[in-house]
Parts: C-alpha cells; sequence; structure tokens
C-alpha cells in the first residue's frame, strides 16, 4: 500500500480512524509504525494527504492532524472492454487497470469465457481489488466498473456510443501493429477505448462484430502473451504520452 485509503465515513473534523485489519496490520507489521508518526493517506472519493497516529489498538488506529489538500491523479480517459478472464487473474487485472487509472472497465462475455466464471465468488470482491489498485496508484477515485454477459447487444447496441475517440480491439493475428495504427493520418492521439480479450483471445466473429462498430484490430508483435501482460503492455502506452 502507497497510501491509506479510507472511507469517507471514517472521518470527522480533525480527526480519522482506520478500521480495516488489512490496513492495521500493515501500519504494524509493514511499515512498522508508532504513534505520533505521520502516515500517508486519503479520502475515497476526495483528496490525497497525511495524517498523524494518535493511538494503536487491535481493532481501530486513531489519527489526528489530518491534512488533505492534494487532488487525486487525473483518469485516463480510456474505456477498457475486458473479456471476463479466469477467477485468478481477475484480481491482478483489476488491480492494475485501477492503479494505471482507467476511468471504465466494462467486463464482457466472450466465446472463449467459461460460463462458471460468471458463477465465481471473486465478481462479488471487486471493490476489494479495486481499493487495492487505488492504494497502489495512490488514487481517491475509482474506476465505473460495469458487466455485459451478453456479446453480441452490447457490441451492435452499447459499444459505440462509449467511443469519443477511436477505438482498438487487441489481436495478435492481425496485420497492423498498434504503432502503425497510432501512426496513421490524421494524428488523432490515442484511442478511447480498447477491447482486449481473455487467455485464448477473440475469436473470428468476435472481431469482424467489433469492426463493424469501428474498433480496429491492432497486434503488438508475434509473440502471445497472458492477458494480465498484454493488458499492462497495452496501457502502457497512455502512461507514456
Amino acid at each position: 500500500m502507497n497510501c491509506l485509503l479510507l472511507p469517507i465515513e471514517n472521518f470527522s473534523s480533525d480527526a480519522a480512524y482506520i478500521a480495516e485489519l488489512s490496513q492495521i496490520n500493515h501500519v504494524n507489521k509493514v511499515l512498522t509504525a508508532k504513534v505520533g508518526d505521520t502516515l500517508k493517506i486519503g479520502q475515497m472519493g476526495g483528496y490525497l494527504g497525511t495524517a498523524v497516529i494518535e493511538s494503536i489498538r487491535s481493532d481501530a488506529i486513531e489519527l489526528r492532524d489530518i491534512q488533505l489538500t492534494t487532488a487525486p491523479p487525473p483518469k485516463l480517459d480510456l474505456t477498457v472492454v475486458l473479456a471476463l478472464p479466469r477467477p485468478k487473474v481477475l484480481r491482478r487485472l483489476i488491480m492494475d487497470m485501477t492503479a494505471l487509472g482507467v476511468r471504465d472497465i466494462i467486463l464482457i462475455n466472450s466465446y472463449r469465457t467459461q460460463k462458471s466464471y460468471w458463477q465465481s465468488p471473486m465478481l462479488e470482491r471487486l471493490d476489494e481489488f479495486v481499493l487495492e489498485g487505488l492504494q497502489q496508484g495512490v488514487d481517491t477515485i475509482a474506476p465505473r466498473i460495469t458487466l455485459q454477459k451478453r456479446f453480441k447487444p452490447f457490441v451492435e447496441d452499447e459499444l459505440a456510443g462509449l467511443v469519443t475517440n477511436r477505438a482498438i480491439v487487441a489481436h495478435p493475428y492481425s496485420e497492423l501493429s498498434f504503432t502503425q495504427y497510432l501512426q496513421q493520418p490524421p494524428s488523432l492521439g490515442l484511442p478511447s477505448l480498447v477491447c482486449i480479450g481473455s487467455e485464448g483471445g477473440w475469436i473470428d466473429y468476435e472481431i469482424a462484430l467489433l469492426a463493424t462498430q469501428g474498433c480496429a484490430a491492432v497486434t503488438i508483435g508475434s509473440r502471445i502473451l497472458r492477458t494480465e501482460a498484454a493488458v499492462n503492455v497495452i496501457l502502457g502506452q497512455w502512461l507514456l504520452s
């Protein structure tokens, strides 16, 4: 945790408290902080800053001298449409996309998404994974996450309305590289929507349907990457821009 993010109800005037067990353990065991030490904190949906430890108990850490003066970093002008991945990698993907500053995340069904994934208890823990990502990226604004279990109706009826500046779909067998795509005239900058498949990628039908809504298929190289690696490689372009 690079900051401790607290819900607004944990604040009162010039005081606040930490009640989340994982955060208490982090303060005690990782930071080895003591009474009088200063912590980096943030208010969920608000500003970032510091606080001084007033007292430490097993079930709560009281804070004083709350100074929330730093605005959170701006979100990326980006929507990621991600085929629902295996539950074991969902946590890492949500954490990484949140830490990178993605504004909107849409988890969608695809041909290679197993039906059992939609019954995974991991989907009930998305808020937890978002909190981890925010604390990693030192941010306070959570991404909007929506679930879309029907691929075709979503693509045909909703996808185009989400695009503000072009859209791409990651596809390792495309003849057009991401670099070539960005260099095409006129220079319009980075796209505002990216579609990324789960393990195994998209099938040809899905690529074709996405193309009808203006999604250009691009590749990031000849190597076939795991979903989490592809997400980080592609989204890294936004951090470098």
